[in-house]
């Protein structure tokens, strides 16, 4: 599985980074913001993204389709990963378009949960 994080704080993407050490199976490439992502994009083709809410140059809520759509994959798995409390962004997250929110710092068991259920399901085929 292919996961492209993208968050401005280093500490939080080392974090993100060993957690998914944890997974197996799990390559990681990251970016510190929009226009990265949207760049990086062009060369690494992520099964699934995480994304900050708070970027220097933009937005999760506004990053997230201008990914999906530079990806030509408009149902691609992501995930909100923010630090602002769960309540409030998880309405916003949803109809954004976010498979889910994850609060920061993350939480490794929530993490390696969804990781393996993505990737088992991208080994059935789907």
């Amino acid at each position: 599985m292919r996961v492209l994080y993208i968050d401005d704080d280093r500490i939080n993407t080392l974090l993100f980074v060993e957690t998914c050490r944890f997974a197996g199976g799990v390559e990681v490439d990251t970016a510190g913001s929009g226009a990265e992502a949207l760049d990086l994009i062009q060369r690494f083709k992520p099964d699934l993204l995480v994304i900050d809410l708070h970027l220097p140059d933009t937005i999760g809520y506004d990053l997230l389709p201008q990914l999906r759509a530079g990806l030509g994959r408009p149902t691609l798995p992501a995930f909100l990963c923010t630090a602002d409390e769960a309540a409030l962004v998880e309405l916003p997250a949803r109809e954004a378009g976010f498979d889910g929110c994850w609060t920061k710092p993350v939480d490794l068991q929530t993490v390696l949960h969804e990781l393996n259920q993505r990737s088992g399901s991208l080994g059935a085929g789907s």
